[in-house]
């Protein structure tokens, strides 16, 4: 059997005796709680209408007011990363974004935590990995990863701090290390020479 149609009326009628009901039940539940004394009714907020001389005085005391604003603290950031520039590629508003890339990725791959394919779960371990080293590289000062970028696409390449050497006098090098008496990174083809 069909039910038949609410006239305009009675869909009022209906619609008024819920509000009723429904003010009448949140009355009972502020009385019960001891909060009915408090008046819970929300007013709208009429908009401040300012004349053209206002609203130039107010923007230039918010202009004054920026230009006395102090920058960041970064206090969140390790205190040797504080003064790196933003054109430096380990900035730490870089790797804050290389950070809310990894997490977006690493919710996308949440199935190959456990999947059954071994590429899959490496995978996510070491999106896992990657960015639990960006966000310790944050807390401590230390880079602890051999790649970085947004994707890991960059491999970082070492820094010889201390040259070592042979009996002979001769340096010790290995492939794919920066050295500052060469000014490069020591190469394949350098090793043959």
């Amino acid at each position: 059997m069909a039910r038949r149609k609410l006239t305009a009326e009675e869909m009022e009628a209906k619609v008024a005796k819920m509000k009723a009901t429904k003010a009448a039940n949140k009355a009972k539940a502020l009385e019960k709680l001891g909060l009915a004394k408090y008046d819970r009714s929300t007013k709208p907020r009429k908009k401040r209408k300012m004349t053209d001389e206002q609203k130039v005085a107010a923007a230039e005391r918010l202009a004054k007011a920026r230009e006395a604003k102090k920058p960041a603290a970064m206090l969140t950031v390790h205190e040797s990363l504080r003064d790196i520039p933003d054109t430096d590629p380990f900035a730490p508003a870089r790797v804050r974004g290389w950070i809310k890339n990894q997490s977006l990725m690493l919710k996308s791959m949440r199935s190959m935590k456990d999947s059954k394919d071994a590429k899959e779960r490496a995978a996510y371990i070491d999106t896992e990995v990657y960015l639990a080293n960006l966000q310790a590289y944050l807390r401590t000062g230390t880079y602890m990863d051999n790649r970085w970028g947004a994707e890991r696409q960059h491999k970082v390449t070492p820094k010889c701090v201390a040259m070592a050497y042979h009996k002979d006098g001769t340096p010790k090098r290995n492939v794919g290390v920066w050295y500052s008496d060469i000014g490069g990174v020591y190469s394949v083809e350098m090793e043959q020479e």
